[in-house]
């Protein structure tokens, strides 16, 4: 991991928090970035001790969007240079929104463009009072191309036809009502408390169940309800029930103690 533009720490429980950290351009995207951040995510899919991610920012906002360095390079892309560069980003956010731990966004500060992506692709979004969102991308002749399919889940076709189109900016509370966050809290003192209550929630599941839900939910939301998916979730409950947690979880309740995975 980047420890320039990505900062990681794990905590005893398995807890990590992951901080862009860029303060002095806002978090702004930028190809390092990108990279830093997609391959700490894919080291924390793959190691068993992690249990919940937390996504944070340094400085004063979560991410502005992209780096106006970075933009004036790929104004002199080739075709095949922005092909190569989107699908990066286009990366990021698929590892993110497919990885097999939750996660919690901790918005503060501006989230704009691909800021708005991040918190779309966590599995829970927390945002400050004064946190502000935006999808700036048409008002600089472009489109919010590979964060729109989550963008999208999180907060309908409706609002996106109005905020995509617009480049509106908009507060917390109303992100909240369009589905972008879960909570808005007073200040990032409070973010802190929320996302420790959040986490300590996620602590008491099955490690292995919340990445089975996860998976579920990405095979039902983009599926009708047909014979195919109804064979699917039952395997996937049948097979989940024989699994050792799966045990452990039903012999802990009948059992009334806590089950093993809780320390």
């Amino acid at each position: 991991m980047s420890e320039e533009t990505i900062l990681a720490n794990i905590d005893e429980r398995g807890v990590v928090t992951l901080t862009m950290n860029r303060p002095e351009l806002h978090n702004a995207f930028d190809e390092r970035l990108i990279a830093a951040l997609t391959g700490a995510l894919r080291q924390l899919a793959a190691d068993p001790a992690v249990r919940v991610v937390l996504l944070a920012a340094s400085g004063k906002s979560f991410s502005a969007g992209a780096d106006l360095n970075w933009m004036r390079r790929m104004a002199d892309y080739s075709h095949e240079q922005n092909l190569a560069d989107a699908a990066a980003l286009a990366e990021l956010m698929r590892t993110l929104d497919r990885l097999p731990k939750p996660t919690i966004a901790l918005v503060h500060g501006a989230a704009y463009g691909g800021g708005v992506g991040l918190a779309a692709c966590c599995d829970i979004a927390i945002a400050t009072a004064r946190a502000s969102f935006c999808l700036s991308e048409v008002r600089l002749g472009l489109i919010p191309a590979v964060i729109s399919p989550y963008v999208v889940a999180a907060i309908g076709n409706r609002a996106a036809r109005r905020y995509f189109l617009t480049a509106e900016t908009f507060d917390a509370l109303e992100a909240q009502r369009i589905g972008l966050v879960h909570e808005v809290v007073a200040d990032q003192d409070e973010l802190a408390v929320v996302a420790e209550r959040l986490t300590a929630q996620l602590l008491k599941n099955g490690p292995a169940a919340l990445s089975a839900a996860k998976s579920l939910l990405q095979r039902v939301s983009r599926g009708v309800v047909d014979d195919e998916m109804i064979a699917d979730t039952a395997g996937r409950i049948a097979g989940i029930r024989a699994t050792a947690e799966g045990k452990e979880g039903l012999a802990a309740f009948l059992e009334k103690r806590p089950p093993a995975w809780i320390k």
